[in-house]
């Protein structure tokens, strides 16, 4: 399987950032997958922000999840990640990820990110 980010690289404080994460090699829909939205802030450590799991249920973070939606066109096979009211604090390489086994606490495949800065 492989994951492909796409979006802006710069977005305006307030404004809404929408990334897409184009998936090949398996579907949206089946196996026991999430399909996940992962950030790494400058000089920090990897932030889970949410999933959408192969049912299309969805989890977020508690810390983003007034802010963030997550969404899936399984005609293109593709998951879109909405984050509002972005922040400079925003500014991360984001990245989308296939999570499997028991809770999908196990990511096996990772996009490559896409830089995100925000900034007026």
């Amino acid at each position: 399987v492989q994951l492909q980010e796409s979006g802006p690289g710069l977005v305006k404080p307030s404004q809404t950032l929408s990334l897409i994460c184009t998936v090949s090699g398996d579907s949206l829909t089946s196996g026991n997958y999430a399909w996940n939205w992962i950030r790494q802030s400058p000089g920090k450590g990897l932030e889970w922000m949410g999933a959408i799991v192969y049912s299309g249920n969805t989890y977020y973070s508690p810390s983003l999840k007034s802010r963030t939606s997550i969404s899936r066109d399984t005609s293109n096979n593709q998951f879109t990640l909405q984050l509002s009211s972005m922040t400079p604090e925003d500014t991360a390489v984001y990245y989308c990820a296939r999570a499997v086994g028991y809770l999908w606490t196990a990511f096996d495949s990772w996009g490559p990110g896409t830089q995100v800065a925000v900034s007026s």
